[in-house]
């Protein structure tokens, strides 16, 4: 596995390009600002018009464009719109609109591993993808710390794309702590399992299920919460400190022992059979049709779900708790005012 650092990138590169983010969700937000603060002076935000995201690139000191002026303007367009709207907007805007010569970049290869979008031969085609939400980026960013990235070439025309995404990489701050060298089928397969086993899918699922478990039994549930969803971030801050060993050095003996002789039974065989036949599925696009199938649907089933998830009993306790300890309030990643 090749990693490249600040040192190997040229920063001068990118700040001497024009570039264009497509949309300002946690990750255009970041990027954007990134830029422009890593001396990027020629960056703009593409947003559909009447975005209600104008405003906040705008209180950001950057420039709003709509799309097709933005593809255009840019010789370096990042497409950070989310991934069910990439394929008909480059459609429809992009592959008309976008410079001879220019680069098309992504920050996640769904739509390009799994050929939704064809771009015209003569664009250079990469991706930046770093390891972490848009909030992150912009917050470690901001403390002089970066967030590692992973950087892939589809297409390579001008035989500078490489160059280019380290470049573009280096100037959000991904130079700062590592820029590994992937493929774009890599990063979509492990990037859509770990995101549906472990970090949303199985970690939510589990949370829920023991919350329940718990309240299901007597117990009350704001202790539940604490001790199924609070601590959960305790527990991963030693992990991401230092492994799972650095983790089960810090807990109690007890802890330990029943990490080893309980987890086997929560997480078995059957589990990891499940988790294969996920895996599966993402390899073989069932999962990226079966998301297109319910965009094209008009998310009936999607927004259904968000709806009942918002309104467990879990989420009303979860609440009524944090607004007692405001300190998470005062450090919170995620202000839906500016990002």
């Amino acid at each position: 596995m090749r990693v490249y650092y600040d040192r190997d990138a040229d920063l001068n590169l990118i700040k001497s390009k024009k570039v264009s983010i497509i949309g300002y969700g946690s990750q255009g937000f970041a990027h954007a600002n990134n830029l422009k603060e890593s001396g990027v002076e020629e960056v703009v935000v593409g947003l559909r018009p009447g975005s209600a995201s104008a405003a906040k690139v705008e209180a950001a000191g950057l420039t709003v464009m709509d799309i097709e002026e933005a593809a255009r303007f840019g010789d370096v367009v990042m497409m950070l719109t989310p991934d069910e709207l990439q394929r008909q907007l480059y459609a429809d805007v992009l592959h008309g609109s976008m410079k001879e010569g220019a680069a098309l970049a992504f920050a996640h290869g769904l739509n390009i591993h799994f050929r939704l979008i064809e771009p015209r031969p003569d664009l250079d085609v990469f991706m930046v993808a770093p390891k972490g939400p848009g909030h992150t980026v912009r917050s470690e960013y901001q403390r002089g710390g970066g967030v590692p990235c992973l950087l892939a070439l589809a297409r390579d025309p001008s035989g500078n794309a490489k160059e280019i995404g380290l470049s573009y990489a280096s100037g959000i701050g991904g130079g700062r702590a590592g820029i590994i060298e992937t493929s774009f089928r890599e990063e979509v397969e492990t990037d859509l399992f770990g995101e549906q086993v472990v970090l949303c899918g199985g970690l939510t699922s589990l949370i829920t299920a023991a919350w329940e478990t718990l309240v299901d039994a007597g117990y009350a549930p704001e202790m539940a919460y604490f001790e199924c969803l609070h601590e959960v971030k305790l527990i991963v801050d030693l992990m991401y400190e230092g492994g799972i060993a650095n983790m089960r050095y810090s807990i109690s003996n007890t802890a330990e022992y029943g990490d080893y002789t309980r987890g086997p039974r929560v997480i078995d065989d059957a589990t990891r059979e499940r988790m294969k036949t996920i895996l599966a599925d993402i390899q073989n696009g069932r999962f990226t049709t079966e998301w297109m199938t319910e965009n094209a649907a008009g998310q009936s089933s999607f927004k259904a779900m968000r709806a009942r998830a918002a309104e467990h009993p879990l989420e009303e306790v979860g609440e009524r708790l944090r607004a007692m300890m405001p300190w998470i309030a005062e450090a919170r990643l995620v202000d839906r005012s500016k990002n």
